[in-house]
């Protein structure tokens, strides 16, 4: 680890970079580019009662800054906060050169910082919670002997608030556990002893998760909304096998539910594409099919079946999903770039919030675009820079360097995940492995010459 020998131009030029870049990204898209999802948490929060087919912890967050200043704008100002203030934090990690200020101006200006942090999405907080999160573990490793229990507990939190955020968000926590463990183990304590630190932590922020949940969902409308994804994604994995084997049988499922087998074979399977799920789950037939389903469970009866006995059409359905949503070859059609306000009036009426689409958003939207085709939209290049990051980590083990390394193994189980539940290809799903991997080179730029 190496120790911050005063403060030298080069550390004054990289946090002003951040400061100055935190400042830009919260005035340009103030108070924030809402979506349908974004309203609808946003009215969600401000009456106090959650639908569960987002995790309700958003919502709840929305309303509590709403609360204070109506609207989104002080929620954009706490994920920007937590996106650049892990940037700064890692400042106190070691000496900044001028490559490191080089490659803070790289990142403010790509718009995975200037535009995305003022996009109020889940996929957003999760990323900005998750980097914050390993961040303060660095912290935790570099302050060991010195006492580090404000940088713990901040630890303990964000990384409870990404797994509260994304229902695969809780894959974190492991390599959480494990990273502070290697730590313990590196900084001279005995296997118990840094066992007994990784295993507590996780047991800590598994009680977090589960109080607040618990707590949120006493506040829900009283839904299911993950037995409702787990449905949809039933759904789209038997349409796209029937689509890629007409003769699939799906016995089981026309004999206890013939309209919802019926409306897989007939629609489903014309209308799948590893694209998203919205051409089906839109579809008159299936909605009327899936609304009057006879047996619920038949459903996921028959996809099970699907694994089990057909594991090859299985796979060949989730990689052509995983490849869309991690390759995104038709950029366009990921979405990667949303601005202004878009919603329906059922929604922004009650919030009383107009439409909005001016001329900073116009702008923010162009700027987005014109990088389209380029490695700025790449996961695979991010993935790329990535693991070369993790390479010099796992090579070079220093403390916070297991906090970064655990950092980015996490987001690497956070992708494959989708491998399983991706449903569609939107970009930002991903969003966590591309901050991450800036993170991580932005982390290793301070010390260029031990990282080489």
């Amino acid at each position: 680890m190496t120790e911050t020998r005063g403060w030298q131009a080069p550390d004054t030029a990289t946090a002003g970079v951040l400061a100055v870049g935190l400042a830009a990204t919260v005035a340009l898209n103030w108070p924030g580019h809402l979506s349908f999802d974004s309203a609808e948490q946003l009215l969600e929060g401000r009456v106090g009662v959650y639908n569960t087919w987002h995790p309700p912890v958003m919502a709840w967050l929305l309303g509590l800054f709403d609360r204070a200043v109506a609207g989104a704008g002080l929620f954009v100002v706490f994920d920007a906060a937590l996106a650049f203030g892990a940037l700064g934090a890692l400042l106190f990690l070691g000496r900044a050169r001028w490559l490191s200020a080089a490659i803070a101006l790289g990142v403010v200006l790509l718009p995975q910082m200037l535009l995305y942090q003022g996009i109020v999405w889940k996929d957003v907080l999760f990323a900005d919670a998750a980097v914050g999160g390993f961040t303060a573990l660095a912290l935790v490793a570099a302050r060991w002997h010195r006492g580090g229990e404000a940088a713990t507990v901040a630890m303990l939190l964000l990384l409870s608030l990404a797994a509260l955020t994304r229902q695969n968000g809780v894959l974190l926590l492991p390599f959480a556990a494990g990273g502070l463990t290697w730590i313990a183990r590196l900084c001279g304590n005995s296997w118990r002893t840094a066992l007994v630190a990784g295993g507590g932590s996780l047991a800590v922020m598994l009680t977090i998760v589960g109080a607040a949940t618990l707590a949120l969902d006493r506040r829900s409308d009283g839904a299911s909304g993950p037995s409702e994804q787990l449905h949809v994604l039933a759904l789209y994995d038997l349409s796209g096998a029937t689509a890629l084997d007409r003769g699939l049988n799906l016995e089981a499922l026309a004999h206890a539910d013939p309209d919802v087998a019926t409306a897989i074979r007939t629609r489903g399977a014309r209308l799948w594409t590893p694209l998203r799920n919205d051409p089906i789950m839109s579809d008159p037939a299936v909605q009327n099919a899936m609304a009057q389903q006879a047996d619920p469970d038949a459903l996921i009866s028959q996809w099970r079946a699907l694994i089990r006995d057909h594991p090859w059409t299985y796979l060949r359905v989730r990689v052509a999903d995983f490849l869309e949503v991690f390759a995104t070859p038709e950029i366009a059609g990921a979405r990667p770039v949303f601005t202004g306000i878009e919603a329906p009036t059922s929604l922004l009426g009650p919030l009383h919030i107009a439409p909005r689409k001016d001329a900073r958003d116009r702008a923010l939207d162009r700027y987005g675009k014109a990088l389209f085709g380029t490695p700025v939209w790449s996961h695979p290049v991010f993935a790329l820079a990535g693991l070369a990051s993790l390479i010099v980590l796992l090579r070079r083990r220093r403390p916070a360097d297991i906090a970064m390394a655990a950092l980015l193994a996490g987001a690497f189980a956070f992708t494959a995940s989708f491998f399983v539940i991706s449903i569609s290809c939107d970009y930002r799903y991903l969003y966590a492995l591309d901050l991450s991997a800036l993170i991580a080179l932005f982390y290793l730029s301070l010390d260029t010459r031990e990282a080489l």
